[in-house]
């Protein structure tokens, strides 16, 4: 890089809850250090993810309508704000579903080199579905990054982009090992899985029932569930099941590694993943994880009886055995635990803001 200090816009929904975001706050905490000038700019008025830099709020102009003119508005002010402030780099981490909306950001509002982010298996989430419209929206920018090698090769495979790197998610370990100390009492033992619930993606019914099923609560080990969304189908599942004893939902957290970092191990068992930051996070509280093999993601962090176990993909009773396995076997289980924290070291921030420097230089 050169001398000059280089501005360079990060965009996304929000500063709280998803993956995406937390990815977005970590990396303006690297960019800055590395001597950015860092400007986030969110579209949804949540913040509590630590970052750095300065915090550029369009959510403050959504009213409660949200209808075509608030819209426009918001837009033409995020466009004011870019051609006023004339960025090196942007970066866009949200999710982009309405087709021409993007389209109008990706060729007529972001004028500067531009970086789009994919952070799921379900890549039209984020490309239109239309290999032409990607094709035009994405083809012409700086790059495309996907977060897994699997991921590149299905948008190219799908897209023909030409454009596309991988660059994992990165663990921002400082914030865990701070957050760790906050002294949390629980008397009991138990598991734990994170996660928002407001869709099906992360199957946390399933898990209730497939813990029913397990010795865990034999042993009087319960379940707690970090994370929000509706939860009236889970607790008729844990009724149905008659372990109102063993299951906590503790709602969204701020800190959910008071809760990794006391428990035995992390359950993920998601339908499709991208690079879910939890496992990094759990693994860097010293917390063994038990994931299903799914897409995408598990497989690159998560080495069988090494850090964790992989588990068949949606195999409902190879999950329950698996945590039958954990909590009976102690060699395996201390294995697992011991080797946690190391095997997060090739996605620490450091590591992974470098690779987005030298993506940053590649041109």
């Amino acid at each position: 890089m050169s001398h000059k200090k280089k501005k360079i816009a990060l965009i996304g929904y929000r500063l709280s809850g998803g993956g995406s975001d937390k990815v977005m706050a970590n990396l303006s905490i690297f960019f800055e250090r590395q001597g950015f000038e860092v400007d986030i700019i969110i579209v949804l008025d949540e913040v509590s993810f630590p970052y750095s830099g300065k915090l550029v709020n369009l959510g403050l102009l959504k009213n409660k309508n949200n209808d075509f003119f608030n819209k426009a508005r918001r837009l033409w002010a995020l466009q004011k704000y870019l051609n006023e402030n004339k960025f090196d780099f942007i970066i866009d981490f949200r999710f982009r579903t309405k087709i021409i909306q993007e389209l109008i950001l990706a060729r007529l509002i972001y004028k500067t080199k531009t970086i789009f982010t994919v952070h799921s298996f379900l890549i039209d989430h984020y490309m239109p579905n239309n290999s032409w419209l990607t094709r035009l929206m994405y083809n012409h920018c700086y790059a495309n990054v996907a977060i897994t090698n699997e991921m590149k090769t299905l948008i190219e495979n799908k897209h023909q982009l030409k454009n596309v790197v991988t660059i994992h998610n990165p663990v921002y370990l400082e914030e865990i090992l701070e957050k760790q100390k906050e002294n949390l009492k629980i008397g009991f033992d138990f598991i734990v899985a994170v996660g928002q619930y407001e869709n099906e993606i992360k199957q946390f019914d399933k898990l209730i029932s497939s813990y029913a099923k397990s010795v865990l609560p034999q042993k009087q080990i319960h379940l707690i569930i970090v994370g929000d969304g509706n939860g009236k189908k889970l607790r008729k599942t844990v009724s149905e099941n008659d372990i109102e004893e063993f299951v906590h939902l503790v709602g969204y957290q701020t800190n959910p590694f008071q809760f990794i970092i006391k428990s035995k191990f992390l359950v993920l068992c998601s339908k499709n993943e991208g690079f879910p930051n939890v496992i990094l996070e759990a693994l860097a509280c010293k917390a063994p994880v038990v994931s299903f093999d799914c897409d995408f993601g598990p497989r690159d962090m998560i080495t069988s009886f090494g850090n964790g176990i992989l588990v068949e993909n949606q195999n409902w009773e190879k999950l329950t055995e698996v945590m039958n396995l954990l909590v009976s076997d102690e060699v395996l289980y201390r294995n697992c635990k011991e080797n946690a924290f190391e095997s997060i070291q090739p996605f620490l921030l450091e590591k992974i803001g470098e690779e987005w420097l030298h993506l940053l230089k590649a041109n």
